[in-house]
């Protein structure tokens, strides 16, 4: 998704969040990096986390974007170069929507990013991050030969976070939000932001629905087993490995190949768009990146019941399946070779 081994952090600042205050705090600090050492370990615990974010988002609001008050913060940092200022209006605007009784205190950081690589173009970027759950760790102390106990941040997986990067208007925002205890300031009210519509949340979008068709929608019209839903599944990742662009209509009829079958798919891909509220177009670019997260997803097994679990991983035509007279079902394995 993204290359950060050439970015470099232009600003770095602390901001410490008090809940129970009745405004934000001004506490902060700002941090001078010496050493690239220190720089490289900063990199390591916010940024390398975002090499894991697969979908993309984009800051919206539903009358004007310059209404969004992250966007607007966000934007001025990069234009007005008032740094301390505006991440001084970012932690007033996380304190004001942090109202749920389950939000935590925190320690609040913003970094300033210069050379951010996404689709192999160079952006500058903001990180912003809200750390509520410290790690544990052990200080030695060499003058009086014994450890200190500590709390602090390490390179555990980050509360919340987000990530954006300065590409064209309303710019590319990458999310990471890792809260055990359900609520959605973070990403509805603190940043505000929708998906976007571009090729790598198109992929994610169409395997998903691909997926849950399979498995949800097409037993309940078809006879089927377990062996063909599998065979589709498997169809649909083969398709995806070996086009470089996606075409709606050359996927239906390689994939699902009868027309009973692609009229199904038909009806359950609106009623999906429309109710999950999202756009998918019939023609666009294959992430690999977004694809080689959901093959994870497309498992080639057939669960049964609680006693066997069968791996399928190349010719399907070696299973077969039946019914005995007395109605128990079986799985008829060939095979050459037992290791």
């Amino acid at each position: 998704m993204i290359i950060i081994e050439e970015a470099s952090i232009e600003n770095i600042i602390f901001h410490k969040i008090k809940l129970d205050e009745k405004d934000a705090t001004t506490n902060n600090a700002k941090i001078d990096i010496e050493y690239e050492e220190d720089e490289n370990t900063l990199k390591k615990i916010f940024l390398k986390p975002f090499l894991n974010a697969f979908s993309t988002y984009e800051f919206h609001h539903e009358i004007n974007i310059e209404l969004n008050p992250l966007y607007k913060f966000c934007a001025s940092i990069l234009e007005n170069n008032q740094f301390v200022e505006d991440t001084k209006d970012i932690a007033t605007h996380l304190f004001s929507v942090s109202k749920h009784p389950n939000i935590k205190d925190g320690d609040l950081f913003i970094l300033k990013y210069n050379n951010v690589i996404f689709k192999d173009k160079t952006y500058d970027a903001i990180g912003i991050y809200k750390i509520e759950n410290k790690e544990s760790f052990i200080e030695t102390d060499t003058n009086d030969i014994g450890i200190n106990f500590r709390k602090g941040i390490g390179t555990k997986r980050l509360d919340k976070a987000c990530l954006v990067l300065f590409t064209d208007k309303p710019y590319t925002v990458l999310v990471i939000d890792n809260a055990k205890i359900e609520t959605d300031y973070w990403q509805n009210e603190f940043l505000k932001i929708k998906l976007r519509n571009d090729h790598i949340n198109s992929t994610n979008h169409f395997l998903t629905l691909t997926k849950e068709f399979v498995t949800e929608q097409f037993p309940t019209e078809f006879e089927t087993t377990k062996k063909d839903q599998i065979e589709i599944l498997k169809r649909s990742v083969d398709f995806f490995k070996t086009h470089d662009t996606f075409d709606k209509e050359e996927f239906e009829q390689e994939v699902l190949q009868q027309e009973n079958i692609i009229q199904s798919f038909s009806r359950f891909d609106e009623r999906y768009k429309q109710e999950n509220r999202i756009e998918i177009e019939d023609h666009f670019e294959i992430s690999t990146q977004a694809l080689k997260k959901q093959e994870k997803v497309f498992k080639s097994v057939i669960k049964l019941d609680k006693n066997f679990h069968i791996y399928i991983h190349g010719d399907r035509d070696l299973i077969e399946h039946g019914i005995e007279k007395d109605g128990r079902k079986f799985y008829k394995i060939y095979y050459s070779d037992e290791s």
